[in-house]
């Protein structure tokens, strides 16, 4: 017996239909599934493939600000994606934590309407020992991107940056 994957995990909320329209037209996830009566919505990243990956459902408990979860994390498969949310979060005011060359990944860390820690990543085919952080820029263009994360990687400071 082994586990092949991870299913789907899902998040307790205050303010249902906000966190909906966040990871509904914010991070373009479809919504798969919803039962209005007990206040659940159901998202896939590949619905043809998944029903569901992710989950909210009223009723969270913890206040806002309290540490439940270390992170959810999104696959992208270009730079442009993590371009594209890039320019999306900061039109939609989305607070970013870091964006951050990880060596093997390029990601964008960020937080939900109700304060979860996100992150959509694209996986680089590097073999980098974890864990590498190092904060980069995600509005420089492509090219620069590629380059500037070629000089972090050695540039033989500290391989892990912490959030600024």
């Amino acid at each position: 017996m082994a586990i092949t994957g991870l299913g789907h995990t899902g998040l307790w909320v205050y303010d249902l239909p906000k966190m909906r329209d966040f990871y509904e037209r914010v991070m373009g996830l479809p919504v798969t599934d919803e039962d209005e009566a007990l206040q659940i919505v159901f998202f896939s990243a590949r619905p043809d493939e998944e029903h569901h990956e992710f989950v909210l459902q009223t009723g969270r408990t913890a206040a806002i600000g309290d540490k439940q979860q270390h992170q959810i994390s999104w696959r992208v498969e270009s730079l442009e994606d993590v371009r594209t949310f890039h320019r999306r979060f900061e039109a939609e005011g989305v607070q970013v934590q870091q964006e951050v060359t990880h060596g093997n990944a390029f990601g964008i860390y960020f937080f939900d309407p109700e304060g979860n820690r996100n992150e959509v990543y694209l996986r680089i085919e590097r073999d980098v020992r974890q864990p590498f952080r190092k904060s980069i820029d995600f509005g420089l263009s492509q090219d620069e991107i590629y380059a500037e994360a070629d000089r972090l990687l050695n540039d033989g400071s500290d391989a892990y940056q912490p959030v600024q």
